[in-house]
C-alpha cells in the first residue's frame, strides 16, 4: 500500500508525532482509512509506535521520512517528475490559444492584403493605373480610418500603464497577454475544487473543539443536504460523519441524540481551539482573474479576428482569389477553420458568462441555507440548550505524553521492560518511605 500524500502532509504539519484522531481531523479523512494509512506510512518510512497505558497509540515519524519514501518508491518519483512536466505542458497549452489567435489574425489580414494588392495591380495593367492614388479605390471602407491593428500593441508601449502594472500586485496584473486569452476563453478553474477537503476539515475541527462530543445542529452548517421529514427528524445526515470519524450516537433521557467520537478525543499534545468558519461557504465562480483592460484587449482581438474572417470570406467568394496561389491558396484551404475559431472565440466566453451566472445563483442559495443553520445554532432555544448540555457529559480530552508510554518501538523490548521494572521499584520504594 503506497503512502497517502494527504496523510504525509498532515504528519509534517503536526510535528511528526500524531494519533489517528490528530491526522483524521487535520486531513478530514475517514478514521479507518487514516489508521491504515498511518500504519503503511510507519512501515515504509521507519516510523515508531508508542502505546500508552490506556492502549492508545501514538505514531512517531522521522523528520526525513519523505526522503526515505522517495528513495524507496519509484512510483512517487515518477509522479513528482510528471507533475513538473505537466506544469510545463499545461503552461504551453494555456499560451497556445493566444498564439493561435495572433496567427489567425496575421493569416487573415496578410491574405486580405495580398488579394487587394493583386487586384490593384490587375486594374493598373488594364490602363487604370494612371492615377497615382488609384490603389485605394478598391479598398474596402473598413480599411480607411482607424488602425484596426492597434489591438496588437495597445497599452503595452504606454509608460504610464507599464508603471501601473509594476505597481499593482493584483492577481490579474500578473498575467501576460497569452495567459489572458486562455483565461478569457475558459476561466481560471473551479474555486471550490477543494470543497470536500475543507468540509471535512471543518467538521473534524468542530468535533475536536467540542472535545469529541457534538449535536447535529453543530455539524449541519457544513453539510449540503440534511434531508426532510423522517430523514431530517432522525438526523440521518449525520451517518456519513459517524462513518468517517468512527463516532456513535448517544441518547438522552428525553430521547435527544448527541454524537460521541472517542478517537478524536485522544491527541499526542494538548489541543488548541482551532478557528472554524461559522458555516461552510462556497466561493463564487469568476469569469476571469484578468483585469478589465486585459479582458477588453482579448475581446477587441476576438472582434478583429471575426470581422477579418468575414471580410476575407467575401473576397474569397468573389472568385478573384481563385487565380492566386501560394499563401492565398493556403488561407483559402483553411478558411473554414479560421471562421470557426473566430466564432468560437466569442461564443465560448459568452456562453460561459451565462453559465457562471446560473452556477453562482445556486452557490449563493446553498450558502444562505448553511448560514441560516448557523444562526439557529447561535440563538439556541431551550430544547437546543438541553442537547448541548447533554453533549458536554461526553466531552473529554486525553493527551498522551512520553510519561504515559507503556511500549515504544524506538528501543528494544527488553530495555523497556528493565526501565519499567526500575520505575515500579522506585515507586514501591517511595511508598515504603512515605508510609503509604
Amino acid at each position: 500500500m503506497a503512502p497517502n500524500p494527504i496523510i504525509m502532509q498532515a504528519v509534517e504539519q503536526m510535528g511528526y508525532r500524531v494519533t489517528v484522531g490528530d491526522v483524521a481531523t487535520k486531513a478530514g479523512l475517514n478514521i479507518n482509512l487514516t489508521e491504515r494509512g498511518l500504519l503503511a506510512l510507519a512501515s515504509e518510512a521507519g516510523g515508531h509506535l508508542q502505546v500508552a497505558d490506556t492502549g492508545d497509540v501514538v505514531y512517531l515519524f522521522p523528520p526525513n521520512f519523505r526522503t526515505i519514501i522517495r528513495n524507496k518508491y519509484l512510483q512517487i518519483q515518477l509522479k513528482e517528475w510528471w507533475e513538473k512536466v505537466w506544469r510545463v505542458l499545461f503552461y504551453l497549452i494555456r499560451i497556445s490559444f493566444g498564439i493561435v489567435l495572433l496567427l489567425s489574425i496575421a493569416i487573415i489580414f496578410l491574405t486580405i492584403f495580398a488579394i487587394l494588392t493583386a487586384t490593384n495591380q490587375d486594374g493598373d495593367s488594364r490602363g487604370e493605373g494612371s492615377h497615382s492614388g488609384g490603389g485605394m479605390i478598391f479598398m474596402p471602407s473598413f480599411w480607411i480610418g482607424p488602425d484596426w491593428f492597434w489591438f496588437l500593441y495597445w497599452d503595452y508601449d504606454n509608460p504610464r500603464r507599464q508603471y501601473q502594472r509594476r505597481q499593482s500586485p493584483g492577481e490579474g496584473n500578473q498575467m501576460h497577454f497569452l495567459e489572458v486569452v486562455f483565461s478569457f476563453l475558459f476561466g481560471d478553474g473551479n474555486p471550490n475544487a477543494d470543497l470536500e477537503k475543507r468540509r471535512w476539515q471543518a467538521i473534524g475541527n468542530v468535533i475536536r473543539n467540542n472535545q469529541g462530543a457534538v449535536i447535529a445542529e453543530q455539524i449541519s452548517p457544513y453539510l449540503d443536504d440534511t434531508g426532510t421529514g423522517y430523514a431530517k427528524e432522525y438526523e440521518e445526515y449525520m451517518l456519513p460523519v459517524l462513518s468517517r470519524f468512527n463516532g456513535r450516537p448517544e441518547v438522552s433521557p428525553e430521547g435527544q441524540l448527541v454524537y460521541h467520537f472517542p478517537e478524536l478525543q485522544t491527541t499526542a499534545k494538548e489541543h488548541q481551539i482551532q478557528p472554524v468558519q461559522a458555516y461552510l461557504r462556497e466561493g463564487l465562480w469568476r469569469f476571469s482573474q484578468a483585469n478589465s483592460s486585459q479582458l477588453m484587449l482579448a475581446i477587441g482581438l476576438g472582434a478583429v479576428n471575426f470581422i477579418g474572417a468575414l471580410v476575407l470570406g467575401s473576397l474569397l467568394a468573389s472568385g478573384t482569389a481563385a487565380k492566386l496561389g501560394g499563401f492565398v491558396a493556403f488561407a483559402a484551404s483553411i478558411y473554414s477553420v479560421l471562421l470557426a475559431y473566430g466564432i468560437g472565440f466569442l461564443a465560448v466566453p459568452l456562453g460561459r458568462y451565462f453559465w457562471i451566472q446560473w452556477k453562482n445563483r445556486k452557490i449563493e442559495s446553498r450558502n444562505q441555507i448553511r448560514q441560516e443553520r448557523a444562526v439557529i445554532l447561535n440563538q439556541p432555544d431551550a430544547e437546543l440548550q438541553k442537547k448541548l448540555a447533554f453533549a458536554q457529559q461526553f466531552a473529554a480530552q486525553s493527551i498522551i505524553g512520553s510519561e504515559d508510554l507503556a511500549y515504544t518501538t524506538e528501543t528494544d523490548l527488553i530495555e523497556q521492560e528493565i526501565e519499567q521494572t526500575a520505575k515500579l521499584d522506585a515507586e514501591w520504594q517511595r511508598r515504603l518511605n512515605s508510609g503509604e
